[in-house]
């Protein structure tokens, strides 16, 4: 099979950066480019068709996830069982989306890797108020996290020294309100920055760092900048444990080295790949357009064993 035979979409986000830049290299290889909008997924039960606008989803070789909408919500989950609809009649999709669905809800992301005995911040999961100040008394400095949110969006930061017992309970029962479960996490003494580990089938490819701008978090929207990082070989193993337990296609992995150690916050459920360009030249739309006709046409992909 020749490249230039094979049909593969991105769904993602129009006119977005990583979106065009990982349609851009898919096209340069097939010389086929379209982006499935995944706000015009539409699937007919009747006719197992799966369509996003003129497009028979069935008749593409491939897809690749790279964004399944603006913001993470339940919404987010919907649209991936739209997808595994289509995957089921044959279409090879990168991410498998099952595997995307477990990263999705921070809930699910967060279990699983506590699960498989990767270094976390000490964090709480409750419904209950209360247990939820129990949580921030015994923290001191706590981070309440919606379940479904990106680089640091929605997140709140108490503290239980600087705010009184009914001011903590003020807030918490907002936040319940508003999202329904209360994740509470530690807040850490971290340096002044982060990293993201960069991994393409397993194999890991190199590290960016997070530079803290004008908040308390490292996210670029909040003034954050990337730069290259060096991470010790302890770090590197632990995020490559972690990814390993979604088995995701692409991904980056946030990491921190704090006073009590390396500690993993989550693992990406699509990776960027604006760090891995601005903080160390590597253009990872290539190498996962690479990555994916390799599977495609039956070859083993670059790195692998």
């Amino acid at each position: 099979m020749n490249s230039r035979d094979l049909r593969i979409a991105v769904v993602g986000l129009p006119g977005k950066w990583s979106t065009e830049t990982l349609a851009d290299a898919l096209e340069a290889r097939t010389g086929y480019r379209r982006i499935i909008d995944p706000a015009s997924l539409h699937v007919d039960l009747s006719s197992g068709q799966v369509r996003a606008g003129d497009t028979d989803l069935c008749r593409l070789d491939g897809l690749i996830i790279k964004k399944i909408g603006p913001q993470y919500s339940p919404l987010m989950l919907d649209r991936l069982e739209l997808l595994r609809f289509a995957e089921q009649c044959g279409v090879r999709i990168f991410s498998r989306p099952t595997r995307i669905m477990r990263l999705v809800d921070r809930i699910a992301g967060t279990l699983t890797l506590r699960r498989g005995d990767i270094p976390m911040p000490p964090t709480v999961i409750t419904e209950s108020v209360d247990e939820a100040m129990d949580a921030v008394d015994r923290f001191g400095q706590a981070i309440l996290k919606p379940l479904y949110s990106t680089k640091a969006k929605g997140m709140v930061v108490l503290n239980a020294r600087k705010h009184s017992a009914k001011q903590l309970r003020s807030r918490l029962s907002a936040f319940r309100a508003r999202h329904g479960m209360l994740y509470v996490q530690k807040k850490l003494r971290l340096p002044d920055r982060d990293m993201g580990l960069i991994f393409l089938n397993g194999q890991y490819h190199g590290a960016y760092a997070r530079v803290r701008g004008d908040s308390w978090h490292t996210a670029s929207g909040s003034g954050g900048k990337y730069a290259a990082a060096h991470p010790a070989d302890e770090v590197i193993e632990i995020a490559r444990r972690a990814q390993a337990l979604f088995g995701l296609d692409y991904t980056t992995v946030d990491m921190a080295e704090t006073d009590m150690g390396p500690v993993c916050f989550e693992v990406s459920a699509f990776g960027g790949f604006r760090g891995a360009q601005e903080g160390l030249g590597l253009n990872m739309a290539e190498k996962l357009a690479e990555h994916a006709l390799t599977q495609l046409m039956g070859e083993p992909s670059p790195g692998t064993a």
